[in-house]
């Protein structure tokens, strides 16, 4: 009889632990086109390049689990459509966005908790009204319908929307931002306009602008330029000041999939650090809140295909070769763009002067002789000939020049690629916190806000 009667009681503290602990502050970390081999080869830096056993903070929490990201129209999803199904457990056909299938509108988990009352922030490194960040707000069945977008980021009612930009604002559609003023929100621009504001409702934009779809590549080292881990910050210190009874963050890390698009694997790396370094912050606050606190760390899709190891490097992997990389893809075929736009003339020995100072070519960097014609022959047809293929990829433009240079710095190190490209390849997730153990096991991404909204007990 006694022994019945321990488990009994036993079972109901089990319960009642179950059931009366509930997340106060949700962190929702999505990695966008981060997908294992964007993890696998950031944590080989880590431990191989950086000297750093502890690795990526990510990994490190308890819950590991991967996620399946077919949309309703393919295989092989977009960001509308898996941003829609992250944020409202609907799939949806690829560019739809808060919408399913059949144009039916469907609210986001964002929504849910701003309407329980929680302070709601989506913050990204690409433009705020770019796919994944618009799905937690937004409902259009293009995701290119920036106007709207935009306009409904300002009805939204969420204290905090930021990003590199609203894109509504071009083709003459002067007047969305007073709209959205007109809806209560303070339009701020920089980290420090932010704190000092006493507005519940912000949009923070940056205060040193770089690009409409993009704050900026950590790589680059752009003064100024706002970071993840800024407005992340930020972001908590605003809901605190505002929600403190409660808030639900929605922070991206978009950049990282503009790199894989341009298949730029060294600034994939440190694009997939400057997230963690966001994480990192959400981690900070966890361990003061433990028991109300829930961190959980996703990614929409994958993109390109990135591999730790490739052809050249067989079973291994050199991501040392990496760390000397100063400039983006990107950044680096502007730079030979305005060369040739400005008729500047460069020697060889000059641009090879500028590649052992960018990239660590001829001195960390082993290049061969093969190598060294092969890129001497790139740098003739673009420079001296003026013949100038280029690669389009969705975010970028790129010089044939640039593209002989960051092929070969791949080779080196051994970062593989399959394509320019999405894949449906599944990936990762991690969570930490109250009712993080819900997400053990395999998820489909429809189920990740089911479960967020299960463990915060707003699933009615």
């Amino acid at each position: 009889m006694k022994l019945k009667h321990l488990f009994a009681i036993l079972l109901c503290c089990l319960a009642i632990s179950a059931t009366a602990a509930t997340p106060k502050y949700v962190f929702y970390f999505i990695g966008d086109g981060m997908g294992p081999g964007q993890t696998m080869t950031t944590a080989n830096y880590y431990r191989m390049a950086l000297g750093d056993t502890a690795g990526l903070p990510m990994m490190s929490l308890p819950v590991n689990s991967y996620v399946t990201t077919h949309s309703y129209s393919s295989p092989v999803t977009d960001s509308a459509a898996a941003g829609t199904a992250l944020s409202t457990g609907h799939k949806t056909r690829n560019g739809m966005i808060g919408m399913s299938a059949d144009t039916t509108v469907v609210y986001s988990v964002a929504k849910k908790f701003h309407d329980a009352g929680y302070g709601v922030g989506i913050i990204t490194t690409t433009a705020a009204d770019d796919a994944t960040p618009s799905s937690f707000y937004a409902h259009v069945p293009n995701r290119n319908m920036f106007y709207e977008i935009g306009r409904q980021a300002g009805e939204s009612g969420y204290e905090v929307i930021g990003g590199a930009s609203l894109r509504g604002t071009n083709g003459g559609n002067n007047d969305l931002m007073s709209y959205i003023e007109s809806c209560g929100v303070e339009v701020v621009k920089g980290i420090e306009a932010m704190r000092k504001s006493d507005s519940r409702r912000v949009l923070l934009l940056p205060d040193v602008y770089v690009d409409n779809n993009d704050i900026g590549y950590a790589v680059d080292s752009i003064a100024g330029a706002l970071t993840l881990e800024q407005m992340t910050s930020a972001t908590i210190d605003h809901l605190m000041k505002h929600t403190p009874e409660g808030f639900f963050i929605m922070a991206e890390g978009g950049s990282i999939d503009h790199a894989c698009h341009s298949n730029d694997g060294g600034t994939a790396i440190r694009e997939t650090i400057a997230f963690n370094e966001a994480i990192s912050r959400a981690i900070d606050f966890y361990k003061e809140r433990p028991d109300e606190t829930l961190i959980v760390i996703t990614a929409d899709h994958e993109t390109g295909g990135m591999t730790v190891g490739n052809g050249h490097t067989g079973y291994n992997y050199y991501p040392q070769y990496l760390v000397p990389q100063k400039a983006s893809k990107s950044s680096f075929s502007r730079y030979c763009d305005k060369l040739t736009h400005d008729k500047t003339p460069i020697t060889w020995e000059e641009m090879k002067q500028v590649l052992t100072e960018k990239f660590g070519f001829y001195t960390v960097v082993p290049i061969s002789d093969g190598d060294d014609k092969r890129l001497q022959h790139a740098f003739r047809k673009a420079f001296i000939e003026g013949s100038d293929e280029r690669t389009q990829s969705l975010y970028s433009n790129i010089g044939s020049f640039s593209n002989e240079v960051f092929d070969m710095l791949n080779r080196i190190a051994g970062v593989g690629w399959i394509s320019g490209s999405h894949s449906g390849n599944y990936v990762p997730l991690f969570a930490i916190g109250v009712g993080s153990e819900l997400f053990m096991g395999q998820n489909d991404n429809t189920r990740v806000p089911v479960k967020i909204l299960k463990a915060a007990q707003l699933d009615d």
